[in-house]
């Protein structure tokens, strides 16, 4: 900025912009101004670290500055963002390259020759590292935990040695840096600064000579402050780099040609960390040391003077050739500057205007930029929820289910079995011939079939094996006498433990009978058995029992549960019999966790059920499933950084809001299924590993590996729920949807004392409608399911025929009760409630929503081309007005004069008229 003479001392300075520009192009975000007196080499320093933006802060666009103190300029915060910003554009070596200060003297094509030096001779380092005898300790430790996908084997051991060879590679690269930043210019050249000063305003002798001095003083004050190098040290720099790239070049080529394909991918494994080590985690660590360290004790004078030397430098008045001017003719090779323009302030009228006009567009561009990311997050996340799913899982469960079940034969299916001869006319007669693959149907025998079950798809891992669990034989007292036969219900206080022979006595009745039978009527705990606590319909049954294994062949299977039938293995104290098997699937490649349960209670009865769980043991069955689990993890941990943020803004009024728990639910649900699925693929290379040492050949039980499968699934279940219902919130804006909203909040207290009311109310008749009909209808036989029967009635679902046949006359009292009090009163309470807040709402409705909508569309045409916008002309036109009112204020003197002198001779004449009154009167 050219001015007719001295700045003087400074004291403050005026800033302000028009806020031209388009969006956040209009915003400015200042630091700080260092103005520097080209006559006197004064410099003066201004710090602001405030916004001029019409939508931030506060509001502001026009900033009135003091200079900056020296206690000012030395203060933590200012320094430690000041050093910090400048290492991020300089320090950093491979941001530097996009970002460099202009008149730095470390050009890009160095950097960018450190960057290559640097990666080379990490990858030395890394090549280095892998000999054989590494190789040979990592191949054969076992407890490590490794996984391989797409070409790169991924350890722990892998990843630390990528990072603690590239802290290695660092202090060579350390050195070149430090060489290039140091080398002084081939040529001194005399300051243009000073040529220019000369040619502004010529001075004496005496003048110019003091500008030389302060010009040396600054110049001697910068070689004694740093150790710079001759210029000629740049082949020595270069000569550096070569020798090191060839030499790494050399031993990468010649152990590369030795290296197999596990070691290569271990190699290239290390060299991918290194790299991104060294972006994201060894050149940040060093910027923000380095500028702590700096801050706190290196805040020196000279610094500010070295800082202002490398924004304005004294021999760089043009641009260099790696820089662009702003505004290039394009028509001609010459750089060109615009002329300025003059505009005045805005007013405050104006400035509040464009702030409203801003907000509506920051609000806008938040709701689609909400929308757009919560619509990217709902894509990831139902490409990870679904890829966990099996297309053929539920044809395989619908195939075995008829297959074991038999529910087309009434004679002998599972479903129907209500007595102890039913149990075991099933499981001679149905469910042992389908555990063996036997002869086609044109009587060829199975060929290839060994291990298969009938059905001949699915093969038998092991085999299936039968679990009994019993109640001791204890005697109770009662009324002071005995009674011989005194039978519970199962719990684990008194479950039967105790080895018997057969028939459950201590004697031998045969001698023809195998092992398998004796071991049949032997207690075995858990820990020889692989199983785990079973949850039934009636009870939670233990880990232990009596075990027969389905093993041998048809015949040998029909004899042994023939003699387990006859020596009565199912008795007065058999309480549950558990069959587990475990199927694999080589077509679809699915296993399968079959489990039938057959509860005998002491109140007499028979209960099976069973249950089909489908397992894929499969991580991920492509490279874009893995890209889509992390994408999806990166949105998570957004979400996290945003659900913090507003904590803490809210504090305690974040946990009154809805929302707030749907977020905290997603969250939870998202970091627990990543826990549970490593826990799963854990348990499953346990699985893997047992397949692999037995080859099939062994029972393997899928209990414990399905109970972690239903929690997952039961977890991404519900993060698919809370994922999918937060499109409400996104769908707020909406005018109806809105209102809807508007009138639960204001409903809320109604709702809340009219609940308490109603759940008195429906608790009674749960009471009432339990006790009166526990022995009578099979829905009254728990509370749960009573309290599902009153739920059908208050939607008029519900046969009251069968409350009639229950008792002729408190079936229908009690059901004319309940539609009276519940159905009639309470629900016609609960809808003029809503109806009274809705019109209340209605009245009360924000009208924001709907303009933000109008501002919107507007915007969507104007882009679409529907509509021309005319904002730029609106915008050339206010400016063309403010130029017009804008006036030189000397040019004004003379004007401002002569309406002074006006004033004063209008005051001079009235006064004279009026002596001239008086004097006539």
């Amino acid at each position: 900025m050219s001015v007719p003479k001295c700045l003087g001392l400074l004291n403050c300075i005026r800033i302000w912009h028009n806020n031209s520009g388009k969006g956040s192009s209009s915003s400015w975000f200042l630091k700080y101004l260092i103005i520097r007196d080209l006559q006197t080499m004064e410099t003066f320093h201004f710090i602001c670290q405030k916004w001029l933006a019409v939508e931030k802060d506060d509001g502001k666009i026009e900033r009135l500055l003091p200079v900056a103190s020296d206690l000012e300029k030395q203060q933590f915060a200012h320094l430690l963002a000041k050093r910090t910003y400048h290492s991020v554009s300089d320090g950093h070596l491979w941001f530097s390259i996009f970002s460099r200060p202009p008149s730095n003297q470390f050009t890009r094509v160095q950097r960018c020759t450190c960057c290559f030096v640097l990666f080379f001779f990490s990858m030395f380092l890394n090549i280095m590292y892998y000999d054989l005898s590494t190789e040979a300790k990592s191949t054969n430790s076992s407890t490590s935990v490794s996984l391989s996908f797409a070409g790169l084997y991924i350890t722990s051991e892998q990843i630390s040695i990528g990072i603690i060879v590239e802290i290695f590679a660092f202090l060579p690269s350390l050195f070149l840096i430090q060489l290039f930043r140091r080398l002084r210019p081939r040529r001194p050249q005399q300051s243009p600064l000073r040529k220019a000063l000369y040619k502004v305003r010529p001075k004496t002798q005496s003048e110019n000579d003091t500008i030389d001095m302060k010009m040396m003083q600054m110049k001697k004050k910068k070689k004694k402050s740093t150790l710079m190098f001759p210029w000629w040290c740049i082949f020595i720099g270069y000569g550096l780099c070569l020798i090191i790239v060839g030499v790494s070049i050399l031993f990468i080529i010649a152990r590369g040609i030795e290296f197999g394909d596990l070691k290569s991918q271990k190699w290239l494994t290390s060299i991918l960390t290194g790299f991104f080590s060294s972006i994201l985690f060894i050149q940040p660590i060093k910027i923000v040391v380095l500028a702590i360290f700096f801050a706190c004790f290196c805040s020196k004078s000279n610094d500010e003077n070295r800082e202002a030397n490398e924004w304005l430098d004294d021999n760089c008045v043009d641009l260099n050739c790696d820089e662009e001017y702003l505004h290039e003719n394009k028509d001609e090779n010459l750089f060109t500057y615009r002329n300025p323009i003059r505009a005045n302030r805005l007013t405050e009228n104006e400035v509040i205007s464009l702030r409203e006009e801003r907000l509506k567009e920051i609000e806008m561009w938040s709701m689609i930029r909400e929308i757009v990311i919560y619509i990217i997050f709902l894509i990831f996340l139902f490409i990870v929820v679904y890829s966990n799913r099996d297309s053929n899982s539920f044809l395989q469960v619908n195939h075995l289910r008829k297959y074991f079940l038999n529910t087309r034969q009434e004679n002998f299916d599972f479903t129907k079995i209500s007595t102890v001869d039913d149990y075991w006319n099933w499981l001679e007669k149905s469910f042992i011939k389908n555990l063996r693959a036997q002869k086609w149907y044109n009587d060829d025998p199975p060929r290839n079939l060994s291990g298969f079950i009938n059905d001949k798809s699915s093969r038998l891992i092991g085999w299936a094996t039968m679990r009994q669990l019993r109640v001791k034989s204890e005697l109770c007292i009662k009324r002071n006498f005995i009674e011989s036969n005194c039978l519970f219900d199962y719990n684990f206080l008194n479950e039967d433990k105790i080895s018997y022979k057969p028939g459950w006595t201590n004697v031998t009745l045969t001698n023809s009978i195998n092992s398998f039978l004796l071991k049949s009527f032997q207690y075995q705990s858990n820990e020889t058995l692989d199983t785990y606590i079973y949850y039934g319909n009636h009870g939670i049954y233990g880990k232990g029992g009596y075990i027969y294994e389905f093993r041998g062949n048809l015949l040998s299977l029909q004899t042994n549960l023939s003699q387990l039938h006859q020596n009565q293995w199912i008795d007065n104290r058999t309480r549950a019999i558990i069959i587990q098997l475990t199927l694999y699937n080589p077509n679809v490649q699915l296993f399968t966790s079959i489990t039938f349960l057959t509860e005998f209670l002491s109140s007499s009865g028979v209960y099976p059920s069973a249950r089909f769980e489908p397992i894929h043991f499969q991580i991920f069955s492509s490279i874009f499933e893995l890209i889509s689990t992390i994408f999806y993890l990166i949105l998570i941990i957004y979400f996290m950084f945003i659900e913090l943020r507003l904590m803490f803004n809210l504090q305690f009024k974040y946990f009154l809001r809805f929302w707030s728990f749907i977020e905290i639910g997603i969250i939870i649900c998202s970091w627990t299924s990543l826990l549970i699925y490593i826990w799963r693929y854990r348990e499953c290379q346990r699985i893997e590993n047992l397949f692999e040492k037995t080859n099939g050949f062994n029972f393997i039980n899928l209990q414990f590996t399905s109970f972690i499968n239903d929690i997952l699934n039961s977890l991404l279940s519900f993060l698919c729920f809370f994922g999918t219902i937060k499109l409400v919130k996104l769908c707020r804006f909406n005018q109806r949807l809105y209102l809807f909203i508007s009138t639960l909040q204001y409903s809320g207290k109604e709702l809340l004392s009219f609940s308490f009311m109603f759940i008195i109310v429906f608790m009674s008749f749960l009471c009432l409608f339990y006790f009166l009909f526990i022995s009578k209808l099979p829905q009254c036989s728990n509370l749960l399911g009573t309290a599902q029967m009153l739920f059908e009635m208050m939607l008029m679902k519900f046969d009251a025929h069968q409350l009639n046949d229950a008792d002729a006359f408190l079936g229908p009292f009690s059901f004319s009760l309940f539609i009276i009090f519940v159905v009639f009163i309470c629900m016609s309470m609960f809808f003029s409630i809503i109806g009274d807040n809705f019109r209340l709402a209605r009245e009360n409705i924000n009208q924001t929503n709907r303009h933000l909508y109008s501002y919107a569309f507007k915007t969507l045409i104007q882009w679409t081309g529907l509509k021309k916008s005319n904002g730029e002309e609106i915008y050339v036109k206010k400016d063309e007005r403010m130029r017009s009112e804008y006036r030189n204020p000397i040019d004004q003197l003379p004007e401002k004069v002569d309406q002074l002198l006006n004033a004063l001779n209008s005051i001079y004449v009235n006064q004279s008229k009026d002596k001239l009154k008086l004097k006539t009167l």
